[in-house]
């Protein structure tokens, strides 16, 4: 629907594990890149080990997504997967699978990387929209409904963040490359 009404093929698309939202992405617009949920991953990979260890697992699991470059994000998955692999395979697994989806953030302004590695800022305000609508059954007419809701979302972007690095947008737009999140052309110049 929205590719019919003329929306460009986003760059990125952020999601959890429903695999009809990849599947939908993959046919409509097959050239956008896939970045996970780290949130999401972070939970999943939580709920396969025992409660005693997962304080020690989150903070792996942080050292991985908060490397300031792709490389060492690597070293920091090779290692989670060779500390907690023998014990927790399972969790290991559901971490593995996403690799490459997990890591695409770092193709990506550094400024834009705080949004893009979760899908937590928009969810948090559809839990707002949810948990009202949930609560208010049968009282309203559809357009009383579709006010109520519209009203809800006008309160709740007064606590959404400014996009950082807004600035950017344009040269990922126009496909500028980045590389751990600084302009390739930036790192060529300071390389020369």
């Amino acid at each position: 629907m929205l590719k019919a009404r003329g929306m460009n093929a986003p760059k990125m698309a952020i999601g959890d594990g429903a695999m009809g939202f990849w599947s939908a992405l993959e046919e409509i617009y097959p050239d956008t890149r896939h970045q996970r949920c780290w949130l999401h991953k972070t939970l999943n990979v939580l709920n396969a080990v025992p409660q005693s260890i997962q304080p020690r697992v989150k903070h792996s699991l942080h050292e991985i997504w908060q490397a300031e470059t792709r490389e060492q994000a690597h070293r920091a998955f090779d290692l989670f997967i060779n500390t907690f692999e023998a014990k927790y395979p399972k969790a290991t697994l559901t971490l593995q699978k996403d690799r490459d989806e997990l890591l695409a953030f770092y193709d990506f302004p550094a400024q834009h990387w705080q949004s893009l590695r979760t899908t937590n800022p928009i969810e948090s305000t559809f839990g707002t929209l949810r948990h009202r609508t949930k609560r208010s059954k049968g009282f309203l007419t559809r357009n009383g409904m579709l006010h109520m809701m519209f009203k809800l979302a006008e309160c709740a972007q007064n606590k959404w963040r400014r996009q950082r690095g807004f600035d950017y947008l344009a040269k990922v737009i126009t496909g500028v490359k980045f590389i751990d999140g600084i302009e390739a052309a930036t790192i060529d110049q300071n390389a020369a």
